[in-house]
């Protein structure tokens, strides 16, 4: 694998802002992806969670770029608006080399004032479907200049029902584009995207030894369900996490879980698809500005959501599928970083647990409420079974908050278990009595 970004064709100057935010060395889907990019190729990349696929065709596409060309050069569609925004932040850290315009677009933002933006015509949009068809349609951003083309997450665009919209934006774009397609699954109908809108497309697909992300510490600890929330608060207080994602399965139950953990005094909020946008932004900003430590959420509500700092991941209710499960543990243990997820288990999710674990290929140890690992417990292998895994298609900019990424972020075991703990002090009540990594 090559060591730095430069063996692959980028500049210094990308490296250098790179190594700013603690990267330095490319990951395999990079190191793939990025020299084929950069000869033009179309390319269909499948890849793990976590791998940083954001900078797999991003970093190709800013070497590409004209950027004194009076056009808008190069889209990335996305399914969600908060995808949108990340890879938006994420590509203007880099932009700035190459001085080129970088916009998000997407639903529930004023219109007109998307349109005051989109009249400085950036060279690269990012946004979401339907909100970059209206603009299309009302004469305000034009894609017949667009020759470099990403969908990202295209799976979760056919789960969500945008396939069609993704093709009228194919179809709109040059025909002499680059297309570039990133999914963590290949469900038929993407391949057949792939099949009418691609030519001859280099087909990576970067694998893990194991479904899941090697970096995260899975674990379960059951509780009876009228001591669900008992149990979470119990948890936190033993990890100490510095950010946490709690996952519920609707949004009553995240607003439930949230007043109670406010009441036990973490700081925390919910986040789910019934909240304005505006309100939904708050919240994220604050999680990410580490004033709130703990993140109540739905499953599309976090969808994508790449945060700095996340340390741990709550599933309070056991997800639906194994790709759901591999979507929100991978929240932490981003790029490489180490992280811990667990799962709270009734006597009814035993079953759909024990689903999970075979399709994963592993058991997850069982932990008390307290995080020890319980006496009877060892991990074992489960029958592995053929599993599409949900991946992210971002690359984080460093992991933990105000941290040096060149120092040693090794983690000390709780209890003697190997269990990561990230401080001395207590959770509840401000960022500054948390445990931030060191």
């Amino acid at each position: 694998m090559a060591s730095d970004f430069i063996s692959l064709g980028i500049r210094p100057e990308f490296q250098k802002t790179l190594a700013l935010h603690g990267i330095n060395e490319p990951t395999p889907v990079q190191t793939q992806s990025i020299p084929l990019l950069l000869a033009g190729r179309d390319v269909v990349a499948q890849a793990q969670t976590g791998t940083g696929k954001t900078l797999a065709f991003v970093l190709p596409i800013l070497e590409r770029l004209e950027p004194k060309r009076p056009f808008t050069q190069a889209l990335i569609v996305t399914p969600t608006r908060e995808l949108a925004v990340q890879i938006a932040k994420e590509t203007a850290q880099l932009a700035s080399v190459v001085e080129a315009g970088v916009q998000a677009i997407y639903g529930g933002q004023d219109i007109d004032r998307q349109n005051r933006k989109l009249e400085q015509i950036p060279t690269i949009v990012v946004g979401t479907p339907g909100r970059l068809l209206d603009h299309v349609k009302r004469g305000t951003l034009s894609l017949s200049g667009v020759r470099m083309l990403v969908v990202d997450e295209a799976d979760e665009m056919l789960r969500r029902g945008f396939l069609e919209e993704v093709e009228t934006l194919i179809a709109l774009a040059s025909p002499k584009r680059q297309t570039m397609l990133f999914s963590a699954t290949m469900p038929q109908p993407i391949r057949e995207l792939s099949e009418r809108y691609m030519s001859k497309p280099e087909q990576l697909r970067v694998a893990g030894k194991q479904v899941t992300v090697a970096e995260i510490e899975q674990a379960a600890v059951e509780t009876p369900e009228s001591e669900k929330t008992k149990t979470l608060s119990k948890l936190l207080a033993h990890y100490r996490p510095y950010l946490a994602i709690v996952f519920c399965s609707s949004k009553g139950r995240a607003n439930a879980v949230n007043e109670a953990l406010k009441e036990e005094g973490f700081d925390s909020d919910a986040l789910h698809g019934e909240l304005s946008q505006a309100k939904r932004e708050h919240v994220l900003k604050r999680f990410r500005e580490a004033k709130l430590q703990v993140l109540v959420a739905t499953d599309l509500a976090a969808r994508g959501l790449d945060i700095e700092g996340v340390t741990h991941v709550f599933n309070y209710d056991v997800p639906q599928d194994v790709e759901w499960y591999i979507h929100r543990i991978g929240r932490t243990g981003r790029a490489g970083e180490s992280g811990v997820a667990v799962t709270l288990v009734t006597t009814r999710d035993k079953i759909r647990l024990a689903k999970l674990e075979s399709k994963i290929g592993m058991k997850l140890p069982r932990r008390d409420a307290e995080g020890g690992l319980l006496a009877s417990q060892v991990i074992k292998k489960a029958p592995a079974k053929s599993a599409g895994s949900r991946k992210d298609s971002s690359g984080s900019f460093g992991k933990y908050r105000n941290s040096d990424s060149s120092k040693n972020r090794s983690q000390t075991g709780g209890r003697g278990q190997g269990t990561p703990r990230y401080a001395s002090a207590s959770p509840r009540r401000s960022p500054s009595g948390r445990g931030k990594p060191k």
